[in-house]
């Protein structure tokens, strides 16, 4: 008996180390038909799944990202080519989870100040300021299309007069979006107070192209910002980052 079962063990039989039929042997005889663990990196192995690519905003360099504040889900880029153009490109971004920036409208064409950009903005140079500015409040001549920004509809939106190219100005206050430069978030953007002073400029708005430069506001078409204060959420947070390309890279 005990020479039998040293044969099988050496077979690779399953033996009872017990009284047959008892629970002893049956552990054993389950012990010894189970499947052997597959080896570590065989071809049973599960390989790991891929770990999302976080995207980044394009173009916007680490100084200029740690402007943007924790809260924002939405960023406005408008880039010009130079610090003295005032021809531009703007993009919406969205943080998306697990993503990353996700270009959300655009690439649109815009325009900016006459002379460019400035990192110190005075009120008749003719520049549009560099930085990163809230978009808290929005309004205009025309009926509020359904914005999730405060929106205030008032006849002192209303433009006249010519541009730089002497363009007529009519129609570039239909919609605006005030960009939180020199001025008190949460009220219309026609509001004059200027906390830094007169002399810093003010008013720097994202209205209604008008067909030439601006003196220090953004311009997009009038369907792109219809777009845009459809999509700009209070509850996102939302900025816009401009200046010229190596500005914002820094």
């Amino acid at each position: 008996m005990n020479r039998r079962r040293a044969l099988a063990l050496l077979a690779g039989a399953a033996v009872c180390v017990g009284v047959p039929g008892t629970a002893g042997c049956e552990r054993e005889a389950a012990r010894a038909s189970a499947p052997a663990d597959p080896p570590a990196g065989g071809s049973a192995a599960r390989p790991a799944p891929p770990r999302p690519v976080f995207r980044p905003l394009p173009g916007i360099g680490p100084a200029t990202l740690a402007r943007i504040p924790a809260d924002t889900r939405q960023v406005l880029v408008v880039t010009g080519r130079g610090v003295d153009t005032n021809d531009a490109r703007a993009v919406l971004y969205e943080l998306t989870p697990g993503q990353g920036w996700i270009a959300a409208a655009g690439p649109w064409p815009a325009r900016n100040g006459l002379r460019g950009w400035t990192e110190d903005h005075d009120e008749n140079d003719l520049r549009t300021p560099i930085g990163v500015f809230p978009l808290s409040d929005a309004g205009g001549l025309l009926p509020d299309p359904g914005t999730r920004l405060p929106y205030d509809q008032d006849a002192g939106f209303t433009a006249s007069g010519t541009g730089h190219l002497g363009e007529p100005l009519e129609g570039s206050f239909d919609y605006v979006i005030a960009i939180d430069y020199n001025r008190l978030p949460g009220n219309s953007p026609l509001d004059a107070t200027r906390p830094m002073g007169d002399d810093k400029g003010g008013g720097v708005w994202l209205h209604v192209d008008h067909g030439g430069p601006t003196n220090a506001c953004i311009a997009l078409d009038k369907a792109y910002m219809l777009a845009l204060l459809r999509v700009l959420d209070a509850a996102r947070h939302p900025v816009v980052v401009m200046g010229p390309e190596a500005s914002l890279r820094a």
